[in-house]
């Protein structure tokens, strides 16, 4: 797919999603939302990426949903158009949330509505002291959608997010990693060497593994406890199947470091 509303590109088995429409304020768009669909399934589906960053260009990470795409045509094209786009953006959260590859976002401007969820749902959420994040969607009587009410409760509760949307609230950097929704603060000039020593560190280790405490962590809250112990069972089975578990253990029982080379 060529690509408009994004750059992508794939070094040192990390994977960089851009957000490339930074003087339009990276829009939610029809393409925006089928390219993003199309590169979270890449990022699912090759071998070759063991950990993604997701990041963005302008001063604004994403500004959400597209007002202008709202009213360009008659009224009635809006719901249809909104199930087409919010299908596609399900979608791509699903396989990046769900995806071996740890997903890192990093931001030093202003998330809003949609692109709450990309904080929220992120392994980890790297901000420098300029990230903002502002719930938008009550401001134009739209209820949140791209997993919104899923992941950010399970970030900060779901009290806190329930107040987030319902009153439209800002928070800065600083409350992002009060209320737990942000991994890390750095210096504005300091943010992407941090991200980037994170991502090459976590690209480095036991991605199939990695894969199953995400999709653990997902279910925990849904999830009986006996059926919850059942699927770590099994899960750590699969990874007892893995050439990277085997010889991680050969290798720490003869004091040397492991080396993970396996998607």
């Amino acid at each position: 797919m060529e690509l408009q509303s994004f750059k992508f590109r794939i070094e040192d088995n990390v994977a960089y999603i851009t957000l490339a429409q930074g003087d339009r304020g990276n829009p939610f768009d029809a393409r925006f939302t089928e390219e993003f669909n199309y590169l979270a399934t890449e990022c699912d589906s090759n071998p070759e990426i063991r950990a993604v960053v997701m990041d963005a260009e302008g001063r604004f990470f994403s500004v959400g949903g597209d007002l202008k795409t709202f009213t360009k045509g008659d009224r009635t094209d809006l719901p249809p158009f909104i199930k087409m786009a919010t299908g596609n953006m399900h979608m791509g959260v699903s396989r990046l949330s769900r995806m071996d590859a740890p997903f890192i976002v990093k931001a030093d401007a202003l998330m809003a509505g949609g692109s709450i969820a990309f904080a929220a749902a992120a392994d980890f959420l790297m901000v420098g002291p300029n990230a903002k994040f502002y719930g938008a969607f009550a401001g134009i009587g739209f209820s949140c959608d791209c997993g919104n009410s899923y992941f950010l409760p399970r970030r900060v509760g779901v009290r806190k997010a329930f107040s987030f949307f319902a009153r439209n609230e800002t928070w800065t950097a600083e409350q992002g990693l009060e209320y737990g929704l942000v991994s890390e603060i750095h210096p504005s000039d300091e943010l992407d060497a941090a991200t980037e020593k994170l991502a090459k560190e976590l690209a480095a280790g036991p991605t199939f593994t990695i894969g199953q405490y995400k999709r653990l962590m997902l279910e925990s809250l849904n999830t009986p406890l006996e059926t919850q112990l059942e699927m770590e069972s099994r899960a750590l089975t699969e990874c007892t199947r893995t050439d990277d578990t085997w010889e991680a253990v050969l290798a720490v029982a003869s004091k040397q470091k492991p080396v993970f080379n396996y998607k």
